[in-house]
């Protein structure tokens, strides 16, 4: 079975984009255009990785990231947050928006445009580790 990737993005042309990398690279990838859709798939779908826009509209993806912790169901899911957002202070927020003891929001954090092959040793970094933790 193909490691599935939910990818959150609300510009459609980056998240075809997005699909079309991962899918090439062998990975089942599931989209959702906005925060609150992304949410409901994250806790239907068992996604194995989130890629995650932050400027979303709605719920955007810091929210959407401190939820994700919230719930037990999506807590362990790794995060790859993928924003054009580049300051310094974007990043540590990003990776400080854990709930109920979590340190950890994000576990990674990519800034756009960004080349497809660093998204794609990024999922695969992030998973390789999320294995190791794991067994």
């Amino acid at each position: 079975m193909a490691i599935k990737i939910l990818i959150i993005e609300d510009d459609i042309s980056t998240s075809q984009f997005l699909s079309y990398t991962m899918e090439h690279k062998g990975y089942q990838a599931i989209t959702a255009l906005d925060g609150t859709d992304g949410l409901k798939k994250a806790l239907t779908g068992k996604p194995d990785l989130i890629i995650l826009d932050i400027m979303l509209p709605g719920l955007d993806g810091f929210e959407l990231c401190h939820r994700l912790r919230a719930y037990p169901a999506t807590a362990d899911i790794p995060v790859l947050i993928l924003s054009a957002k580049a300051l310094a202070a974007d990043r540590i927020a990003a990776f400080k928006v854990g709930a109920n003891g979590y340190k950890v929001g994000a576990n990674g954090y990519i800034v756009k445009p960004a080349d497809p092959a660093k998204i794609v040793d990024a999922v695969k970094n992030i998973l390789n580790k999320k294995l190791q933790r794991e067994n």
